[in-house]
């Protein structure tokens, strides 16, 4: 066969892992050719292409980006994308192309599968929020990082006696909140599932430092959102795909804090450097067995399928019923969460005697 294939989207860790997965798995097993597009599907309509061989992935397993490079742009949103895709495959012979993208890179090929192209989807972002698969590969990376940082400034904030704001990414989900906050002992982690109530994050602060715990750590997803009418928060800018551009949340709630509590607080946002560097060896294997899955996939003819990690296996999965929803956090990590956070009176724990919670409380 030959097989087409881009990285689009938002760059990740695991992203060349992918790429030589799907080449060694192509070249060496299946004697077929990869034919990888540059920048996503703005190299299959322009026609920016390079030949993959084992060769050319020499080396790039550690490596985070992507060799391919990558883009947001979609074919649907040119008048004449389809027929650009469709003279892609006549001009180089492919058989199938292979996308490895986020949400939105899914939901472009569910839509070219309606439309009879033979593709097939590799899910990839650091958000984790794509349903149906358990793991996304370059969250773990980014969630390492992020406890990384946090383990850090445990110790200027204790030397300042401060409150410190974390923001980190994520869009709409909080998995990677939820994770790092858990992961570096977090106060304290907020996520868009559960609006917060900034009166009640002071007072769990207030709550804390009153008990001798003289510095905080606070977790805040950058899709994080006050309950209504609690704080105000800018309207969010659009980007030119309709996207929210995301940012910020940890300033506002560090001003926030200081000026109800009176205890100086600060904020530090991770931004970009959660989506670079060197992938864990995790995302380094989950990635290339995506890569090899969606090779024999597409050898399958399995067209219009996304390969997903379920309870540890590799499975192929419908497109069009992994995007339209996000993958959000679930109930347990929430309790979970719940636990770990400062108590103040009048939280309630079932099977815990008002004794006992005053001995375990913060």
């Amino acid at each position: 066969m030959r097989i087409g294939i881009f990285t689009g989207g938002g760059d990740c860790p695991g992203l060349n892992a992918v790429i030589r997965g799907a080449v060694r798995a192509a070249e060496v097993t299946y004697d077929s050719t990869v034919v990888g597009f540059r920048n996503a599907w703005r190299g299959v309509m322009d026609n920016d292409f390079e030949l993959l061989d084992v060769d050319r992935c020499r080396g790039i397993l550690p490596l985070g980006g992507t060799i391919l490079g990558t883009s947001r742009d979609q074919p649907f949103a040119f008048e004449d994308g389809l027929k650009k895709v469709r003279k892609a495959y006549d001009r180089h012979g492919l058989d199938a192309i292979i996308g490895i993208g986020g949400e939105g890179s899914m939901s472009v090929l569910a839509r070219l599968h309606e439309n009879g192209f033979p593709v097939v989807g590799v899910p990839k972002t650091i958000d984790n929020d794509i349903s149906l698969t358990e793991m996304t590969f370059g969250f773990q990376t980014a969630v390492q990082i992020c406890t990384d940082a946090i383990d850090r400034l445990h110790t200027t904030a204790e030397s300042h006696h401060r409150v410190l704001v974390v923001e980190v990414m994520g869009r709409h989900v909080g998995h990677i909140a939820i994770w790092s906050g858990l992961a570096g002992g977090a106060a304290i982690t907020l996520v868009p599932e559960e609006p917060f109530d900034i009166g009640e994050v002071c007072e769990r602060i207030v709550h804390r430092h009153r008990k001798g715990r003289f510095a905080t750590i606070i977790v805040v997803a950058e899709g994080a959102l006050p309950k209504p009418g609690t704080m105000e928060l800018p309207e969010p800018e659009m980007d030119k795909y309709g996207h929210q551009i995301l940012g910020g949340i940890g300033s506002i709630l560090a001003r926030e804090i200081q000026g109800r509590t009176g205890i100086e607080s600060r904020m530090t946002a991770l931004g970009h450097i959660q989506r670079g560097g060197s992938p864990v060896a995790f995302d380094r294997v989950l990635g290339t067995r995506f890569g090899v899955a969606a090779v024999e996939a597409a050898l399958d003819s399995a067209w219009g399928e996304m390969v997903a990690l379920q309870q540890g296996h590799i499975v192929r999965v419908p497109i069009k019923e992994a995007v339209g929803q996000l993958k959000m956090v679930d109930s347990d990590m929430l309790r979970l969460n719940t636990m770990f956070q400062p108590r103040i009176p009048g939280d309630e724990y079932p099977g815990i005697t008002a004794d006992r919670l005053e001995r375990v409380e913060d």
